[in-house]
């Protein structure tokens, strides 16, 4: 349905044309669309438009309803640097060799072209709040991606000094020391003060994002890339309190199963490192069930938190009278567990840390009702796909490009993408690189280079085993030959990048 107003009418219909396959329109001869690209730092679809009861994301639901939701997209690494060069990039952590946190991918590939500096250099302006590029342990911005210098905010903050990690901060130094620095005490795992959104990062990030839309309204036909990276339901678990009393503590359920899948290789899951760093935490062993709940509670407000703060964005979107030629995507950057197979955070190849939200919707093709598919696509599939949206050309860029673009899913949402989607995670030197199948997963476990032989394998049967209870490649391998397959059409991994 095309919009009444007048304004981006052109470039309206002929993106929605080009979509349904009507025509074929080069982008030069038509304004082109506005890209608002929504990250999320540890969202798994937990979400109501993916058929959660119980969480409450009414703005993230309605942004469904006018686009597309995938129900099977993937992160290439259930980490965060990785994943995000992954999206930026246009390539998978297997191919850079970057599977840490501190790594810069222009130390791999100094000449690369990101995502927003293509778009960049074919007439956008590209602006990023919030968390998009990983900045920190060691790692830092990308200033080539951008036409305007990083809106940065502290990743990890909190309000009241209780919660921070040493005594007599003042409420802008509360911030979280990790056990990295020894004989500091740890932050607290979550906070729920009674405090205005503002107070926490990701307000002020909404905020600036609002700001940014209303200065962009006024630029007549210059088009925008615009990232905005909100940082929860990362941890700590800090928002306002009002989004903790969405929920009722005690009805949260405890997941029945908090072990390993049977016959796992005993480096598969993670020691959720991650969450052991923080105040209250043991750092060995489960957490009680008073602390699960504590934290799957904390989750879940700091999901209606972001929620709200997208809310306003997408509000603003709609005020000054930008939906209409803007294309929008809703990205988590990976799962996260919370306490299934015992485990808690991410860092780890099971379906929980590598299954991700993603959402994207095109102006002008809006269909009532919202719609869904089950095409198998991977994050760096991103890149591609929002270029050829944009009417952009086919990126030929230094870096080679992993991804596909799965645009023509947006026209026919029953259309496959790919036959499979990869992913991978690190242990030590060992990488485990996965395939993902509408039906299976299978896990490599090997040294990059090593033989075939010397691996260690993991599959899962998702029609006979959803929850990943039993490995089961002892007992099926004419499945595991096929899946293998599969990943020796893939080139070799590469190690750890070292400088």
């Amino acid at each position: 349905m095309i919009p009444p107003d007048c304004h981006g009418l052109l470039a309206t219909l002929v993106l929605a044309l080009a979509l349904v396959g009507s025509v074929r329109v080069d982008a030069a001869e038509a304004e082109r669309p506005n890209v608002l690209l929504l990250c999320v730092d540890d969202l798994k679809p937990l979400l109501g438009c993916y058929g959660d009861r119980t969480v409450r994301t009414p703005h993230m639901d309605r942004l469904a309803m006018r686009g597309l939701r995938f129900d099977r997209a993937y992160c290439n690494q259930a980490v965060c640097a990785p994943s995000r060069n992954a999206l930026l990039t246009g390539i998978r952590p297997t191919t850079s060799g970057i599977y840490d946190l501190g790594t810069h991918f222009r130390d791999v590939v100094p000449d690369a072209v990101t995502l927003p500096q293509y778009f960049r250099q074919h007439g956008y302006r590209t602006e990023a709040l919030g968390k998009v590029f990983h900045v920190g342990h060691g790692n830092r911005e990308d200033p080539a991606s951008w036409s305007v210098p990083h809106f940065p905010e502290r990743s990890i903050a909190y309000v009241t000094r209780e919660s921070g990690a040493l005594e007599g901060l003042t409420r802008e130094e509360a911030l979280f020391a990790n056990r990295a620095a020894r004989g500091l005490p740890r932050g607290a795992a979550w906070e729920a003060a009674d405090v205005a959104d503002d107070e926490y990062p990701d307000g002020r990030i909404a905020a600036e994002a609002v700001r940014r839309l209303e200065a962009a309204a006024g630029k007549g036909k210059l088009p925008f890339f615009m990232a905005v990276g909100f940082l929860k339901p990362h941890l700590p678990f800090c928002a306002p309190k009002r989004y903790w009393d969405l929920y009722v503590r005690q009805r949260f359920e405890l997941p029945a199963l908090r072990g390993a899948p049977e016959g796992a290789p005993h480096h598969a899951p993670s020691g959720w490192g991650e969450l052991r760093q923080y105040r209250g935490i043991p750092e060995s062993g489960p957490v009680d069930d008073e602390t699960a709940r504590t934290l799957i509670h904390g989750y879940h407000a700091s999901v209606s938190y972001v929620d709200a703060q997208i809310g306003r964005v997408l509000d603003a979107l709609e005020r000054l009278d930008l939906a209409s030629r803007t294309l929008v995507v809703l990205w988590g950057d990976h799962g996260w567990h919370l306490g299934d197979h015992g485990l808690w955070s991410k860092h780890d190849n099971y379906e929980e840390a590598a299954r991700i939200p993603l959402i994207v919707a095109v102006p002008g093709v809006t269909v009532p009702g919202g719609r869904a598919t089950r095409a198998l696509v991977e994050t760096v599939d991103l890149y591609p796909t929002l270029a050829e949206l944009a009417g952009l050309p086919p990126p030929v860029v230094p870096q080679g490009m992993d991804g596909r673009s799965f645009a023509a899913v947006l026209r026919d949402p029953s259309r496959p993408a790919r036959d499979f989607v990869t992913h991978v995670f690190p242990r030590g030197e060992r990488l485990g690189r996965a395939i993902r199948t509408p039906q299976h997963r299978l896990v490599e476990w090997k040294l990059p280079g090593a033989s075939p032989e010397t691996a260690e394998i993991e599959l899962y049967d998702f029609d006979a085993d959803p929850l990943e209870t039993r490995n089961l490649a002892t007992d099926q391998p004419a499945t595991v030959a096929r899946l293998r397959a599969h990943l020796d059409t893939l080139p070799e991994a590469r190690p750890q990048f070292r400088r």
